[in-house]
């Protein structure tokens, strides 16, 4: 890419931030009655009865938390903070601790389990949102929730962590984050997002306590997940650590192969770094064989012989900062040509006219009008996060 290639980027990527995605979140789903409306169909459509889910909020006070500590804009602070009062006053659980998975839409707890995941969630954007407020209550709860998931969902036999528990933090059959998902003890997404959360309450509290226990997570996804050979993420395990899948999902081998490099780093430990970097590149090398299509873009997942050739919003934006954080610490070119190709695509296929993304498109190009353009699942956090990652190193160049 020359240098005009790099500025025209920077721009497209500042407007589409700026002038898409942000002001969709703040325009369409803040609900002035408090939080955010729980779904917003394809068609902006706001469905005012949908149920809201603890995760969504969370990334959502994450995106604006992270926007204001890089922008310095008093409306993101002000949607953070609308964002904040909402899960502390709705989604805590003020007896038994953790966060509540699901409220009604008029705020109300309709499914209390502890799902680990969504505790990961609410501690990365707390510390974030502390950060930007200098509330401190904010870091209190982070640090909390971080106590709970030591205390209840590390497993000190076997090492790894449990997948979720009852309100009040017993065993439960079904631990499963959504219906597509196996019902195991253990996963690959969950372990990931914890380190996430662990990698930045570090950055912010330095703890010796945590930062063995991040420098864990490195080496359970490392060591016990990813597959060295194929450049591929095992995702589903029993409690032994027994196999329990076959899937493949592009989009987590490369969003995990930046975040545990991110994380290698926070922990200082030199030989986790150069591993983390080597594991980099093994996962990019293996999506550029295994997962992108002709077009540049990225495929959803593969099960045994069966490619999911829809291109969802989320792997095309975590594709885009795996690659260029690949380029980054190789410099190689290949990497970076990547991120050009998936921007190109993401432009013509994925970002809508009335704001924000499509949830997909399939192998035709076809929109996907079934899913969500805001929802339980659908969210601002991925695309917000590459578009604030490259905006601010590209700003540098």
């Amino acid at each position: 890419m020359t240098i005009e290639q790099f500025n025209q980027m920077l721009n497209e990527l500042s407007y589409e931030l700026h002038s898409n995605i942000l002001p969709f979140w703040m325009d369409k789903t803040l609900d002035p009655k408090g939080g955010f409306h729980g779904q917003i169909k394809h068609d902006n459509t706001v469905v005012t009865n949908a149920p809201r889910g603890g995760v969504l909020n969370s990334r959502i006070l994450w995106t604006f938390s992270a926007a204001y500590n890089q922008f310095h804009d008093k409306k993101h602070l002000e949607t953070a903070n609308h964002a904040y009062n909402y899960i502390i006053l709705n989604f805590v659980d003020p007896e038994n601790g953790g966060i509540y998975w699901k409220l009604d839409s008029e705020g109300k707890p309709i499914e209390t389990k502890k799902q680990i995941y969504a505790l990961a969630f609410a501690m990365y954007a707390l510390v974030e949102y502390y950060l930007a407020s200098d509330v401190g209550d904010a870091l209190l709860l982070a640090m909390e929730l971080y106590r709970l998931i030591e205390k209840h969902s590390f497993d000190k036999e076997k090492n790894g962590y449990f997948e979720a528990f009852s309100k009040n933090w017993k065993k439960l059959d079904d631990l499963r984050l959504s219906d597509k998902d196996v019902n195991v003890a253990k996963t690959m997404n969950t372990h990931l997002h914890i380190l996430e959360a662990y990698t930045r309450l570090h950055s912010t509290l330095k703890d010796n306590k945590l930062k063995k226990q991040l420098e864990n997570l490195v080496e359970i996804h490392l060591d016990k997940m990813l597959n060295w050979q194929t450049g591929h993420f095992n995702l589903f395990f029993d409690e032994d650590w027994n196999l329990k899948s076959e899937l493949i999902s592009y989009g987590h081998d490369i969003e995990a192969g930046w975040l545990i490099y991110e994380a290698a780093k926070e922990t200082g430990n030199e030989l986790l770094i150069e591993k983390s970097i080597k594991a980099l590149k093994i996962i990019a090398d293996a999506i550029i064989r295994d997962g992108i299509a002709e077009d540049g873009s990225l495929y959803y997942e593969k099960e045994f012989d069966k490619l999911d050739k829809d291109r969802h919003w989320w792997p095309q934006a975590e594709a885009m900062t795996g690659f260029w954080f690949a380029f980054q610490l190789t410099k190689d070119k290949i990497y970076l040509e990547r991120v050009h190709l998936i921007w190109n695509f993401i432009k013509k296929n994925l970002i809508a006219p009335n704001g924000e993304w499509y949830w997909s498109v399939d192998d035709n190009m076809q929109i996907n009008t079934s899913d969500d353009k805001a929802g339980f699942w659908k969210c601002p956090y991925h695309n917000s996060r590459t578009l604030l990652i490259l905006i601010k190193s590209l700003s540098k160049n």
